[in-house]
């Protein structure tokens, strides 16, 4: 069998489950191969009640001592029942799996698995796993892979695919030899992609991670050194001199330009008059005015008599930006369009006959604008906007609907610079490191799952002041076993403990786009008072009016990415709050967490994160699939980036991986948004 094969080629896949792996982008034996394990399940052995720990996963055998309740709570169905051992009772609890009310009696002994919870005084486990304990012994040691799974497949179908493909797993061959491979105490590919599905122990597969993550770091830096040797030749055919208009354009602000904003400004003024073609970065903190720098570099583009795009990753966000830059630039005699998805077709004919003429200025959209018919008169600069959510096939088919544009790419992700100069390899970098002045720091505050209905509370008084608030959740719903607190359950139980006058609504990555869309654009209206989420409000929703961000099970994203999310507040002039709950009592949990209650300054945790994570620290939710890699973190796995740079820089010429089939890797494709 080959890679390229596909996948109803692997015996039992026929048509109907061939369409359900496509919804997981998988049409080939390689996408397989390349679907990895978003968590890990080990089994040990049973513990006493009393000697469960909060917040960590533990497996109690247990005798069922209720009858079976079974019960309707709003959109939920509820199963509840107690069990006990010689030291102590824990409630059961499964969501909308009624027929379980056949499947225990009382008197009965399981080993139930599961998360260790506190509800109403009472050691709780949702959504647990169970087995007789005959089966249970039988099972412990084993690591068990758990797949992101959609309508249709279920865990042991991707696992069945997946072994089904170990013959065409084994037989890849490696492109780095085997002296690179002892050098850097780097696993033979072919194991690495054996153990990252099927690891024997958690040795071989934190060694298959740190393989894979060099392998996807290897390519993007590849990718990145290519485009900057093309970049290094290209001359300057959009020569654009406007300082003193811009000088003018940032006089006639309402306030006044912070040092790094100018600095950048300024760097990208002189870039855009040289003789080559600007690549620039301007990295700043969430907050720190990265998108009036985008706006002067637009306006000298155009009072140059060139056009300018701006591509950002949602269509909120690119309405948001639309109207904000119409408002600035109409009293210059610009003109801008606003191109996204769910633009109509007899408004998109409209907008593509109004570019291709150089009638439109400046056009603001989302993928949209790499489509085939969007045709420039002249495009003089491309601005893309959350640099990390776009692969780099997307920035060149931007670029090439100019002839050598300038090219500026903006970033709120804090990246520590030394991991900066290597991400960014094709790339001159600009950093705004201070705040604009005004912006109230964000009170933070770091508590266990006591604090909750105190949070609650607090919320409702925001909220009855004229707030709006974001309580974010790692999870869509319980599946898989992977006990934490999800969006739809949330939603309802705030719904329960929240005035009856306030609006709460959830968003999640499974929702269309159109309804995506619509839950944003009423949050930002006010219609909806608490906005339920997962990780997609990263990115892509201003709202000034939104002054409390909580995040349920903080102890399980990266510092980086709290201090993102954390970023959708203190956007106002109201003072804004941030409350980190966490599910784990552990003295490391704590000791990341206070990193945040101290510190608003993103460069700052991003080191820290750096620090205490390390390079080992490989497990835990992976969020969606919002970033350049599959698997690779440039926090997590810093020392496979660096490992990555010095291989290219010294066996570069004598490795070739153009033609290797076994990096699946989202440089090369869209990423999921």
């Amino acid at each position: 069998m080959n890679l390229s094969d596909n996948i109803t080629s692997i015996k039992g896949i026929g048509d109907k489950t061939a369409a359900s792996f496509s919804r997981l982008g998988v049409h080939t034996v390689n996408d397989l191969i390349h679907t990895y394990p978003r968590n890990y399940l080990s089994y040990g052995d049973v513990v006493d009640i009393k000697d469960t720990i909060i917040g960590e996963r533990h497996s109690v055998c247990a005798i069922v001592s209720s009858y079976v309740d079974v019960r309707k709570v709003r959109s939920l169905t509820l199963t509840n029942f107690t069990v006990k051992d010689s030291t102590g009772n824990i409630k059961v609890t499964f969501f909308n799996s009624p027929f379980l009310r056949n499947v225990f009696h009382k008197g009965d002994t399981y080993v139930f698995v599961g998360t260790i919870k506190v509800k109403n005084n009472m050691r709780v486990m949702e959504m647990p796993e169970y087995y007789k304990l005959s089966v249970y012994e039988g099972m412990k040691q084993e690591m068990q892979p758990v797949y992101t799974l959609t309508h249709g497949l279920s865990n042991k179908t991707i696992q069945k695919a997946i072994s089904s493909v170990r013959e065409t797993i084994f037989s890849m061959k490696d492109y780095l030899s085997d002296d690179i491979l002892r050098e850097y105490g780097l696993m033979d590919i072919s194991e690495a992609y054996e153990n990252i599905h099927f690891p024997m122990n958690e040795g071989v597969l934190r060694n298959a991670i740190r393989r894979l993550a060099f392998d996807e770091f290897y390519k993007f830096i590849y990718d990145m050194n290519k485009l900057k040797v093309e970049n290094v030749k290209l001359m300057n055919s959009h020569e654009v001199v406007q300082g003193k208009a811009v000088a003018e354009f940032i006089d006639k602000l309402p306030y006044k330009l912070t040092k790094g904003q100018a600095e950048a400004i300024e760097d990208i003024l002189k870039d855009m008059g040289s003789d080559n073609v600007m690549n620039r970065l301007v990295q700043g903190d969430v907050g720190s005015g990265k998108t009036i720098v985008a706006m002067a570099a637009l306006f000298a583009c155009v009072k140059q008599g060139y056009q300018g795009a701006l591509m950002v990753p949602t269509e909120v966000l690119a309405k948001q930006h639309y109207e904000e830059l119409t408002r600035m630039f109409s009293q210059y005699g610009i003109s801008c369009e606003c191109l996204v998805g769910s633009t109509s077709m007899k408004d998109k004919r409209k907008i593509y006959e109004s570019i291709s003429t150089g009638k439109t200025d400046i056009v603001i959209g989302t993928h949209a604008l790499i489509e085939d018919k969007v045709e420039f008169l002249d495009l003089g600069l491309v601005v893309t906007d959350e640099q990390h959510r776009f692969g780099v096939n997307q920035r060149r088919k931007l670029s090439a609907k100019g002839n050598y544009p300038h090219t500026l790419v903006m970033s709120a992700t804090p990246i520590p610079r030394t991991l900066a100069i290597i991400m960014y390899a094709d790339l001159d970098i600009s950093v705004i490191s201070e705040l604009p002045k005004g912006r109230k720091p964000i009170k933070n505050c770091v508590v266990g799952t006591n604090y909750r209905n105190t949070a609650y509370k607090f919320i409702a008084g925001q909220v009855s002041e004229g707030s709006q608030v974001y309580v974010i959740c790692p999870m869509v719903d319980e599946s898989d076993n992977l006990d934490v607190t999800n969006v739809i359950e949330y939603t309802d139980t705030l719904r329960s403990a929240l005035p009856q006058n306030v609006v709460v609504e959830s968003l999640h990555g499974q929702m269309k786009s159109e309804e995506k869309n619509s839950i944003m654009e009423a949050f930002i209206k006010g219609d909806i008072h608490v906005l339920v989420s997962t990780t997609v409000i990263e990115v892509g929703i201003n709202n000034p009016n939104a002054t409390v961000m909580m995040v349920e099970n903080a102890e399980r994203f990266g510092l980086a990415q709290l201090h993102q999310l954390r970023g959708r507040v203190g956007r106002g002039k109201k003072q804004s709050y941030c409350i980190f709950i966490s599910g784990k009592e552990s003295d490391e949990a704590k000791e990341r967490l206070q990193v945040l209650e101290n510190s608003n300054d993103g460069f700052f945790i991003a080191s820290e994160d750096l620090k205490l994570r390390g390079p080992g620290d490989f497990f835990g939710i992976r969020q969606s699939g919002e970033t350049l890699f599959k698997l690779a973190d440039i926090y997590n796995h810093s020392d496979m980036l660096r490992m990555a740079q010095e291989i290219l820089e010294k066996y570069g010429d004598v490795i070739n991986i153009t033609d290797s089939t076994t990096m699946n890797l989202k440089t090369d494709n869209s990423t999921i948004l």
